[in-house]
């Protein structure tokens, strides 16, 4: 064939149902939500990126390196950490050349096929960047070239980005002993209640980590348990006056067992001597996930919990390479039993809104749903990382809706360190939930206006009812220091 191939072009009925009849009332339905702003609460974007507010550095390093959902598929076909530009922890050499890593990446571009990376990439590459060309081995170079001339253009650096992505808030994870000074000097700019913290206390919790003693003396001097938790408060108050809206804890246990109060101050002299059990430390975590509820109770930040997933599942590359190089991988989780304590405790409690997340999704049916169809404060987390596809989202809203509603979810909450990936996950969900709302209408279960009102919810509403800025608490009564009395 001769002359110049057509420009590359997304279909723009993607991920949309694929019957007629539905694809019409799934479009009508979608374009009510499509321009809607983004609210971005369960993010992992540094603050830093939006403190210094400088050009990106190059497409390598911003689509490849850092994205552990495009590490993990070259891995599993044989292509190593050193060709992706991932560092040692050792310091020795890795490829370090942009566009050789480029390069590699846009080879095995095949292995995404079917995939929602390959959703989200081509998303940012054709509406971000304006990009016209199909990504494959022959056009590295030319895709290459073109991003990187976008990336020099101010209209491409972070803080810009925002108001071309629509994003109203965006929530970044924080250390608990997080100085916050990137949230500060955002704050003196202006960015203040747009760009918040979240609270994130795993490595303080955590007691079996190696890191947890130096984990504590980052919070202070603390010899009991007493003064632990009041140093957790403190650190919580500091998140809340930054603009923080929620807390995020992301252990592989859901259990939420509280200890009587000398159990507690006994395993936490334990912790500090080094001379907890694995047991004691399990038992420990449960307690203090029940004291997060009840800080959560009197300050009001959102809980967030996802468990569930067993990190680092190659020592050796952790080792070699640190965390988050694609090796953590989901397990079975049970909620109704774990959550008991928790929900028999604070479920009713009206100033607690825990939202629960899982990698589990045979649990959405059988007991997160009917959990959150009846706790008031319970609502259910957007189907997150490994269920962040089109299938997966599906699979929730037909496995929740019939228990729990629409109403007893959060949304639509993206889970990413991809900054530029935000808008084309918040796409995919309004796409998906459209063609689900479609399928409603067609069987006449709903009204096309509830369908649009109902795609507003979940895309809109309910992310911003679930994480509002908390409001000041008044002082609560008198409790014992922690555990149960």
């Amino acid at each position: 064939m001769s002359g110049n191939p057509q420009p590359w072009v997304l279909h723009p009925d993607r991920a949309l149902p694929a019957e007629p009849a539905l694809r019409g009332l799934a479009r009508d339905i979608y374009a009510t939500t499509r321009d809607l702003p983004i609210v971005s609460m369960h993010g992992h974007v540094d603050a830093e990126v939006f403190a210094a507010d400088q050009p990106f550095a190059d497409p390598a390093a911003l689509f490849v390196t850092p994205d552990h959902y495009l590490v993990r598929m070259l891995l599993s076909r044989g292509v190593p950490h050193d060709a992706l530009g991932v560092p040692r922890r050792d310091g020795r050499p890795v490829t370090t050349d942009p566009r050789a890593i480029w390069r590699t990446f846009a080879e095995h571009w095949p292995l995404f096929r079917g995939t929602p990376t390959r959703f989200w990439l081509e998303h940012e590459l054709a509406e971000v960047f304006g990009v016209r060309t199909r990504l494959g081995p022959d056009t590295a170079d030319a895709v290459y070239d073109e991003l990187c001339a976008r990336l020099a253009e101010p209209r491409f650096r972070p803080l810009a980005l925002l108001d071309t992505f629509r994003i109203e808030i965006i929530s970044t994870t924080d250390a608990a002993t997080a100085t916050l000074a990137e949230h500060r000097k955002l704050a003196e700019r202006g960015w203040g209640e747009r760009i918040v913290p979240t609270f994130r206390p795993d490595a303080l919790l955590d007691t079996s980590s190696p890191n947890w003693p130096a984990e504590l003396r980052k919070l202070g001097d603390l010899t009991t348990y007493d003064e632990y938790l009041e140093a957790l408060r403190e650190r919580r108050a500091a998140f809340k006056a930054a603009g923080a809206r929620a807390t995020d804890h992301g252990h592989q246990s859901a259990d939420t067992t509280p200890l009587d109060i000398a159990d507690a101050r006994r395993l936490f002299q334990a912790a500090l001597r080094r001379t907890i059990t694995a047991a004691e430390s399990a038992a420990f975590l449960a307690n203090m996930l029940f004291e997060m509820a009840r800080m959560s109770t009197e300050d009001g930040l959102t809980m967030q919990l996802h468990p569930g997933v067993l990190r680092d599942h190659d020592p050796a590359v952790l080792a070699a390479r640190g965390p988050d190089v694609g090796y953590d991988i989901p397990v079975h989780t049970e909620y109704t039993r774990a959550l008991k304590p928790l929900l028999n405790a604070f479920g009713h409690h009206p100033n607690l809104r825990l939202v629960v997340f899982t990698v589990d999704e045979t649990a959405f049916s059988r007991e997160l749903a009917p959990l959150a169809g009846v706790y008031p404060a319970m609502l259910l987390g957007a189907p997150w990382w490994f269920l962040d596809t089109p299938d997966g989202m599906r699979r929730f809203r037909e496995a929740v809706t019939d228990t729990a509603g629409f109403a007893n979810t959060a949304g639509f909450v993206d889970d990413t360190r991809a900054f530029l990936s935000i808008p084309a996950r918040h796409d995919l969900a309004r796409r998906v939930d459209a063609g689900h709302l479609a399928r409603l209408v067609a069987e006449h279960r709903l009204d096309l206006d509830e369908a649009a009102d109902t795609a507003r919810a979940l895309a809109y509403d309910l992310p911003r009812a679930a994480y509002p800025s908390p409001a000041p608490v008044s002082t609560p009564e008198p409790r014992p220091a922690g555990g149960v009395a």
